[in-house]
């Protein structure tokens, strides 16, 4: 069992930036691919970025490439999201997930592969 708890949502004004932070509990980890999901109101839950347990690969949902940076540290088993040049399409809850891999490369796009999931933190940008 793996306990995710996401940290550092905001307000914001357009343009600004926030840092959210995602810790874990439980078991190993660096066993696991580590992503962040949004989901604003009236709408899915997204794939927002991905890095993988050796923290040498990452993905990116294209709204978000080149403002948002994932970055994790498994001695202090934590992940964040650095979120830049907000914009007011970037309010929603953000969820970090967890997801059990062999691979030391491997990012998963796919929200069905994550097995656990944090409770959210709300990001609010102003226009």
């Amino acid at each position: 069992q793996v306990q995710l708890v996401e940290s550092g949502g905001g307000l914001v004004q357009a343009g600004g930036s926030l840092r959210l932070s995602c810790a874990a509990s439980g078991r190993t980890f660096s066993n696991y691919v580590m992503g962040w999901f949004r989901q604003a109101p009236g709408k899915e839950r997204e794939f927002v970025a991905g890095i993988s347990w050796s923290g040498g690969s990452t993905d990116y949902a294209d709204s978000v490439k080149g403002r948002f940076m994932i970055s994790r540290d498994n001695a202090k088993n934590t992940m964040y999201l650095q979120m830049n040049s907000l914009k007011p399409e970037d309010t929603a809850v953000y969820y970090c997930a967890a997801g059990k891999t062999i691979s030391a490369s491997r990012v998963y796009i796919d929200r069905m592969l994550y097995e656990y999931w944090g409770q959210g933190a709300q990001v609010t940008v102003s226009s």
